[in-house]
């Protein structure tokens, strides 16, 4: 079985964060490991407190994993502080150093909550940046595309400036700006490293009846992640993955004034 590993906040609910991608990953088959970066307070609605993890316990779980285990594909979520991020790099570094390929890194942006509280402060933002040069993918939505490139992505030919952006810039070697937020139809945007061009592919997407839910866009980089731990290549894993959200957000219940996927 395969093996991949999220550095996420952790959801008392489970409805996102690090449960949530373990979830994901064993629905695909592949065994799943998490450091969690942050522990918060919500239920489903509203993040009321975010604690960071100590930076010296992440590094040190990220080392403790790396002495036994070597990943097939790393998720980044939520990472809360500069500190952690830093950790977070630092670690990164050292578990995918080694023999043989490097394994997949799917980077998901997370710098606020729905409700818009603030999930990573202000002066982590570099770090996040470096953390985006080399991953295999980032998946933006569109205010985290905008925040990061300042590039303006409700338009189309605004995701495609902040896609080439990602890649182009910031040394992504693909990106997915989501559109699920986009007034319209919530095409996707897939830009990935072609030569010393970009390629751009947009996606179509559709409105699923009864509307969002908690959780979708750690669900989807989650299933990327899962994907890509399985030998998929990156068109295959990004298809199979907005399939497997589409088919969880059409099996979503209403619990506790929330929304939540309904995890195949």
């Amino acid at each position: 079985m395969r093996f991949a590993v999220t550095f996420a906040g952790s959801d008392p609910t489970g409805g996102a964060g690090l449960q949530a991608d373990v979830q994901v990953f064993r629905a695909h088959g592949v065994q799943g490991g998490g450091v969690p970066t942050a522990l918060t307070v919500q239920d489903g609605r509203t993040v009321r407190q975010v604690l960071p993890v100590f930076p010296s316990v992440v590094l040190a779980q990220i080392r403790g994993l790396g002495a036994g285990l070597r990943p097939d594909a790393v998720k980044l979520g939520m990472l809360a502080s500069d500190d952690v991020a830093r950790a977070v790099a630092l670690g990164l570094f050292e578990l995918l150093d080694g023999e043989g390929p490097r394994p997949p890194v799917v980077v998901d942006p997370v710098l606020a909550a729905s409700d818009g509280t603030p999930l990573l402060e202000r002066r982590a933002w570099p770090t996040l940046r470096e953390l985006l040069r080399g991953a295999a993918l980032v998946t933006p939505n569109l205010a985290e595309a905008e925040a990061l490139t300042g590039h303006a992505a409700e338009t189309r030919a605004g995701a495609e400036q902040a896609a080439r952006a990602f890649v182009a810039e910031l040394g992504a070697e693909a990106v997915l700006v989501k559109g699920g937020h986009r007034t319209g139809a919530p095409d996707d945007l897939l830009a990935w490293r072609d030569g010393r061009d970009v390629a751009l592919a947009w996606l179509p997407g559709e409105r699923i009846e009864g509307g969002g839910a908690h959780g979708t866009g750690c669900a989807l980089s989650a299933a990327i992640t899962a994907r890509l731990a399985r030998g998929e290549t990156l068109r295959e894993a990004v298809d199979g993955a907005r399939g497997y959200l589409a088919e969880a957000l059409r099996r979503a219940t209403a619990r506790g004034g929330a929304r939540f996927l309904g995890l195949p």
